[in-house]
C-alpha cells in the first residue's frame, strides 16, 4: 500500500461481467491525492482497473455500500453486522480492456478472487478515453471524471448507426443538439449534409452561419428560403388525408384512378418514364385544380329527357379559381332535368377540399412558388431543382423550419418530408448524390410528437423504415425527444448510441434503460441525477460508455429558459407591444 497509492482492494467475486470488490480496511483515505491530483474513491459511473499480466481490464463503478456485498455474505451480514470488520465494498460492470497503449471495448479474459484493484489515474483516462481519428471524430464537451479530458465521438458511427439524444425538459437537450450539429458542420467538410426538422425555430440561432433556414413566410433579409413541400410529390394517400372528411374505400379508389390518370398525361411532357411504373404514388405534377374541377363536376351534372344528353352550362366555372360549374336543378319525381345516378356523393368531402386548397396556410403545399403545375401539367421547376435548393447550398446544415405549418397537418408534412428525401436517396443510390456516396444525416427534433408508438403513420412508417435500413443507403437518424415512452419503440431499439441527459420520470428511464447496452442498466438511477448539460453517453459512437458534461452553445435558442429576475426589472412595456403582438397573430407572422 504504501508503494502504490493507487491500490484500493481486491476482487472477492465474479459473476458474468459484474465484480464485487473489497476495498482494504486500512485504505487511508475515500479521497487519496496521487501526483497532486484529488480522487474520490466510489464515485457511480467512475472507472477503476485490475491488472492482469500485460493487459488492464478496466471497469464502471455501479453500486457502493453494504449492498455492493456478495449476496451470500450480505444475508449473513444482516443477521450479524460485525463480520463486514472495517471493509468497504464496491460493484462494477467490466466494460474494456488495455493492451500496450490501445485500448478495445469488451474483455478477452475475465478477473479473479483475490486479484487486486486499482483506481484509475488521468493517465489511464487519457489511453480510455483517446484513440479517436481526428478525422472522423468531433469534440463536444469534456469528460466528468476530468474535465481536462475532451469528450469525443465517433462522426461515422454516429451518423450510419443512428442516434438519440433523450432528456426532460431543461435539461440541456437542445444545447446538446446545438453542439453536436455545430461540431460537425466546423469540420469543414464540402460536401456535408445534414437536414433537421425543427417545429419550434429555436436551432436557427444557435447555427448561426452554419445553416439555410428553410420555413414558411420566409424572411429574406435573413436569408431565409421559402420552404416549398409540393402536393403531387406526396403519396396519394397522405395528399387525401390532408383534406377534411373521410372517403370510402370505393370512393378513395375512384379518385386514386382520376390522379393515376392526370399523373401519365404528365407524365408524357416529362419524357423518358416508362408507363407501367406510373402509380398514384409516384411524384409526377399534376393540377389539382383540374382534379377538384373534374370530380366537382361530375357530381354536378344534370341529364335531359333522355337521360343522356347533359344539360347546358347555367353558370361556367374556372378550375384556376376553384369554381363550379353551374346545370339547370333537377326536377322533382320523373320530370327532367335529372340527376347524375353514376355520382359518388363526393360534394361534401370536394367543398372541404375546395375550402383547404384557398387556405393560404397552405400555400407552401398547394401553391409552391414555381412548382405548382398549370392545368395541363406542365411545370416550371421540378423535383431536382428543389433537392438542389434543400442541399446544393454552401452550408453544411438545412433547417427545416416548421413553426409556421399548421399543427393539424405537422406530422403528416413532417413525414412526407422524409418519405420524398428518403425515397430519392433510395432511388438515387447509385449516383452521386445518391446516400452510398453522399451520406445524409436526419435530425428529428421532438420526435415524439410525430413518432408515437403504435400510430400507423406516414412519419412513423417512414422513420421505421430509416431506422432499420437506412445505414444500408447511407441514411443516418438523430432522434431528439424528452418523451422516450412514446416513441416506437423499434425505432428507439435502432439507435446505435443514446445521448441521455437528466431524466426523472420513471417510466421514460425505463425506456431509455431497456434502450442501452446490459451493463449501464444498473446506472439508470444516475439519471436524474446529471447536472443540466451533462449525459450518459453509451453505444457505438463512443469508444466506452461516457459520462460527459457538453459545451455551451454561442448562440442560445429559443428552449432557454427567459431569466425572470432580470427580465422583471425592466420597465412595462406600453400598450403598443400588444398591438404589435395582435397583428402578429392575426397575420401569422412574427414580423
Amino acid at each position: 500500500m504504501k508503494h502504490n497509492p493507487t491500490h484500493i482492494g481486491q476482487v472477492e467475486s465474479v459473476s458474468g461481467n459484474s465484480v464485487t470488490i473489497k476495498m482494504a480496511s486500512n485504505y487511508p483515505s475515500n479521497m487519496p491525492i496521487i501526483d497532486g491530483t484529488v480522487y474520490r474513491i466510489g464515485q457511480i459511473g467512475s472507472f477503476l482497473k485490475i491488472p492482469l499480466g500485460y493487459a488492464n481490464l478496466y471497469g464502471l463503478i455501479t453500486q457502493a455500500g453494504v449492498l455492493a456485498m456478495p449476496e451470500t455474505l450480505l444475508v449473513a451480514y444482516k443477521e450479524n453486522p460485525s463480520i463486514v470488520d472495517g471493509h468497504r465494498w464496491l460493484r462494477m460492470i467490466l466494460v474494456g480492456e488495455q493492451v500496450g497503449s490501445s485500448f478495445e471495448r469488451g474483455v478477452l479474459q475475465s478477473p479473479t478472487s483475490g486479484d487486486q484493484v486499482h483506481l484509475v489515474t488521468n493517465e489511464d483516462l487519457r489511453i480510455v478515453y483517446g484513440g479517436y481519428n481526428s478525422q472522423s471524430s468531433i469534440i463536444v464537451g469534456n469528460q466528468s471524471a476530468s474535465e481536462g479530458l475532451a469528450a469525443q465521438m465517433d462522426l461515422d458511427k454516429l451518423i450510419s448507426r443512428h442516434c438519440a439524444i433523450i432528456g426532460a425538459t431543461g435539461s440541456g437537450k437542445s444545447n446538446a443538439v446545438s453542439v453536436v450539429v455545430k461540431s460537425i458542420a466546423d469540420k469543414s467538410l464540402p460536401s456535408a449534409r445534414i437536414l433537421m426538422l425543427d417545429p419550434h425555430g429555436e436551432y436557427s440561432s444557435s447555427l448561426s452561419g452554419r445553416c439555410r433556414v428553410f420555413k414558411v413566410d420566409a424572411d429574406m433579409a435573413k436569408g431565409e428560403v421559402e420552404l416549398c413541400v409540393p402536393y403531387w410529390a406526396l403519396p396519394f394517400k397522405e395528399l387525401m388525408a390532408i383534406f377534411p372528411g373521410k372517403l370510402s374505400d370505393q370512393n378513395e379508389d375512384y379518385i386514386r384512378g382520376k390522379v393515376l390518370e392526370l399523373k401519365r398525361t404528365s407524365a408524357t411532357k416529362l419524357g423518358g418514364l416508362r408507363e407501367e411504373a406510373i402509380t398514384a404514388d409516384s411524384p409526377i405534377p399534376f393540377s389539382i385544380n383540374k382534379l377538384w374541377f373534374e370530380l366537382d363536376n361530375f357530381e354536378r351534372i344534370t341529364f335531359a329527357t333522355d337521360r343522356t344528353t347533359i344539360e347546358a352550362l347555367t353558370v361556367s366555372g374556372d378550375p384556376a379559381k376553384l369554381k363550379s360549374n353551374q346545370y339547370p336543378t333537377a326536377g322533382l319525381g320523373s320530370s327532367a332535368p335529372f340527376l347524375n345516378n353514376k355520382a359518388k356523393g363526393l360534394l361534401g368531402f370536394l367543398d372541404g377540399m375546395r375550402s383547404r386548397l384557398l387556405d393560404q396556410s397552405y400555400n407552401f403545399l398547394f401553391k409552391p412558388d414555381g412548382y405548382t403545375p398549370e392545368l395541363d401539367g406542365t411545370i416550371k421547376n421540378d423535383l431536382p431543382n428543389l433537392f438542389s435548393i434543400w442541399f446544393g447550398h454552401d452550408a453544411p446544415v438545412s433547417v427545416f423550419d416548421l413553426s409556421a405549418i399548421p399543427s393539424n397537418i405537422m406530422q403528416t408534412i413532417s413525414g412526407c418530408i422524409l418519405k420524398i428525401i428518403y425515397d430519392a436517396l433510395y432511388w438515387g443510390q447509385n449516383t452521386l448524390v445518391g446516400g452510398k456516396k453522399q451520406p445524409l444525416l436526419l435530425v428529428l427534433d421532438e420526435a415524439h410528437a410525430y413518432l408515437k408508438a403504435g400510430e400507423d403513420s406516414i412519419s412513423s412508417r417512414t422513420v421505421q423504415a430509416i431506422a432499420k435500413e437506412g445505414r444500408k443507403y447511407g441514411v443516418g437518424m438523430l432522434l431528439v425527444t424528452q418523451r422516450p415512452s412514446e416513441l416506437d419503440e423499434t425505432v428507439l431499439s435502432q439507435c446505435g448510441s443514446i445521448i441521455a441527459l437528466r431524466m426523472t420520470n420513471t417510466r421514460d428511464k425505463g425506456h431509455v434503460t431497456s434502450a442501452m447496452q446490459d451493463e449501464l442498466r444498473e446506472m439508470a438511477d444516475v439519471l436524474s441525477g446529471l447536472r443540466t448539460g451533462e449525459a450518459i453517453v453509451s453505444g457505438e459512437a463512443v469508444r466506452i460508455p461516457s459520462r460527459i458534461k457538453f459545451f455551451q452553445a454561442n448562440n442560445a435558442g429559443k428552449s432557454s429558459d427567459p431569466i425572470a429576475s432580470m427580465l422583471w426589472g425592466n420597465e412595462k412595456p406600453k400598450t403598443k407591444e400588444y398591438e404589435v403582438s395582435i397583428r402578429n397573430w392575426r397575420n401569422q407572422t412574427f414580423n
